[in-house]
């Protein structure tokens, strides 16, 4: 299993925590608040959140502690991701 997590500010100054996990050929994300006790998972994240987990992957990978799938895999959603907002404009 490869478990991917990062954290950041809220407008409101929470903070929010977001989780990515490969086990099994298959993604799962999640994220949640830190005033709140559930996690909250989520099919595809939204574009912001893709682009910083693909900055995340691409240095793991750089390391040499992810494979290139990885990083290709999410290159694809942030595609997906682009095109469905172009659509919705």
């Amino acid at each position: 299993m490869h478990k991917h997590e990062w954290h950041e500010k809220t407008e409101d100054g929470d903070v929010r925590y977001v989780r990515a996990c490969f086990h099994a050929g298959r993604w799962t994300f999640e994220d949640t608040l830190k005033s709140e006790d559930d996690w909250h998972s989520h099919e595809r994240l939204p574009l912001r959140d893709l682009e910083t987990l693909r900055d995340l992957l691409w240095n793991k990978y750089q390391r040499g502690r992810i494979p290139h799938s990885h990083v290709k895999f999410i290159d694809k959603q942030i595609a997906a991701a682009q095109d469905d907002s172009e659509e919705s404009e």
